[in-house]
């Protein structure tokens, strides 16, 4: 695992951001920035599942955490500017942003798939990041030290047969994030990065590998150690870095 020991009040006043906070990697990531000081945004199109995560950050004692329900596949430019304005008035800035929320789509060879699932898989796993980032450009930028972390994938970053559109997505993330973090080098303190998660006992896993045993890989909560660390100071000045959650 990555080797990182994160101090109790790392994120503390920090504003986080996690998209696909109902589930899986991002659940896990709202409620290790919640326990270690953050204000989190969960964001995420399952009201029910944001409700779930809210209720236990508020359990535990940790910071008031914000449920933003929005559909990726289908939010447009207007609400995403909206969600800004709504951040601005009640927090004045973002600290991180969590680029989590993505749908594996069909594993095939690509000729065999459907333009319109291309289309969906797409909007969700690249244009919803690029217009939720821009967005929150402004309020990246009023915090002191802000960071924007995408997750990746071991087939975004060297392709492999019949991953399809969502390999190919990934690849588009990590063009991105190295696009992203250049531009914020020397103009900003923003800085960017991709995490492989690596295999993880998540729902998405299951259905890409339904023969495996899911108990040989760990639990999100296993993995977080680079998250925590890539949205804390201690990662200043780490920037268009590719990076893995596990060794």
């Amino acid at each position: 695992m990555f080797d990182y020991r994160a101090a109790a009040d790392l994120l503390q006043g920090r504003v986080i951001l996690v998209t696909g906070a109902g589930d899986g990697i991002g659940r896990a990531c709202a409620i290790s920035c919640a326990a270690h000081g953050a204000s989190v945004v969960l964001l995420g199109r399952t009201l029910s599942k944001l409700e779930a995560v809210y209720d236990e950050i508020e359990a535990a004692g940790y910071p008031q955490p914000a449920i933003c329900p929005l559909n990726l596949e289908t939010a447009a430019e207007k609400d995403y500017d909206d969600l800004a304005d709504q951040l601005f008035d009640t927090f004045g800035k973002l600290d991180g942003l969590v680029h989590n929320a993505a749908l594996l789509g069909p594993r095939t060879m690509l000729d065999n798939v459907k333009n319109e699932d291309w289309q969906q898989l797409m909007q969700v796993n690249v244009n919803a990041p690029f217009a939720l980032t821009k967005a929150m450009m402004p309020l990246l930028r009023a915090a002191p030290d802000a960071s924007v972390v995408f997750l990746s994938s071991s087939v975004g970053r060297k392709g492999r047969a019949y991953w399809g559109p969502y390999a190919v997505s990934k690849f588009a993330l990590e063009g991105l994030m190295q696009v992203l973090a250049d531009e914020q080098d020397g103009t900003s303190e923003i800085r960017v990065n991709s995490v492989n998660p690596g295999a993880t006992r998540t729902a998405m896993r299951k259905a890409a590998y339904p023969a495996e045993e899911p108990e040989k890989n760990p639990e999100p909560s296993e993995i977080m150690p680079v998250f925590l660390y890539l949205l804390g100071a201690d990662s200043k000045g780490v920037n268009g870095q590719a990076l893995n959650a596990r060794d």
